[in-house]
């Protein structure tokens, strides 16, 4: 994929090393797809060849009162996804993406400027360095009111953070997860006032950087701590995938998706 082609993501990169990725699909809620998935992706690889990138923030369009609203698919979606073999529709757990940004070696700092659920909270504990939240805004693991499991590695990556019983309380219920309760949890490392979230997030950003940031010891940190993962992250992308490639035929996944359209709570069958 081509930058020039970008579609879903807003990509700036800055003379001091700081690029920014903006979730922006304002008229859905900054919901996230394939192709905004893929970008992000290529806004890595452009990264990668740019010795002048220092540091990623990802965060919301903030037209789209969201930092992003989940993932979003529909079946005519298809024609358009057709123009990129890159994109691997069985590869529903992102493991291509996920695994990207876990051997990245520049820092991510994610900017939670509103609610954030699924993907949009799966993703930043998986891809980014730090995590600073938005007081107004909020987390949706809703995956068992979908009728699915976590994707983005995060059926590992929750329980290394707040540990199994909490992890299986917050996958279970699905409950909204205020930005002050994430932060007890140990989640997101800052809240933040709204409008003091993004210059804070740039604040920190060229504290990575030189001068102030020695960058190539960061690189080195960063690749260390992730090493011992990284297998464990591939194992439990797979098992993500085949998880959610049967949880989808379900017929809970169907009344899932009725109930959405119907503006009501979903009567599960367990089946």
């Amino acid at each position: 994929m081509r930058i020039e082609d970008f579609e879903d993501i807003i990509y700036e990169k800055e003379d001091n090393g700081i690029c920014t990725a903006t979730i922006s699909r304002p008229e859905g809620r900054n919901a996230v797809t394939y192709i905004s998935f893929l970008e992000l992706y290529t806004v890595l690889e452009d990264m990668d060849k740019d010795k002048n990138a220092k540091v990623l923030i990802i965060t919301g369009d903030p037209r789209g009162n969201a930092f992003t609203s989940g993932g979003y698919f529909k079946p005519e979606m298809m024609e358009e996804m057709r123009k990129y073999p890159e994109i691997d529709i069985m590869d529903i757990a992102q493991k291509k993406v996920c695994m990207k940004f876990w051997d990245f070696n520049k820092p991510v700092i994610a900017a939670i400027n509103g609610m954030a659920i699924g993907g949009g909270i799966t993703m930043p504990l998986a891809c980014a360095d730090l995590i600073f939240m938005a007081e107004d805004a909020w987390l949706g693991f809703f995956f068992s009111k979908r009728a699915i499991v976590p994707e983005f590695a995060c059926s590992f990556l929750l329980p290394l953070l707040v540990g199994f019983q909490k992890a299986k309380e917050i996958c279970y219920f699905g409950e909204e997860i205020t930005a002050q309760r994430a932060y007890e949890l140990g989640l997101v490392n800052k809240i933040l006032p709204p409008d003091e979230l993004i210059p804070y997030a740039r604040e920190q950003a060229l504290r990575l950087i030189p001068p102030k940031g020695a960058s190539l010891s960061l690189k080195l940190m960063k690749k260390t701590m992730h090493s011992y993962f990284k297998d464990i992250l591939e194992r439990t992308l797979d098992l993500e995938n085949r998880a959610l490639r049967k949880a989808f035929t379900s017929k809970d996944f169907s009344e899932s998706m009725k109930s959405i359209k119907e503006k009501r709570d979903p009567i599960f069958i367990g089946r």
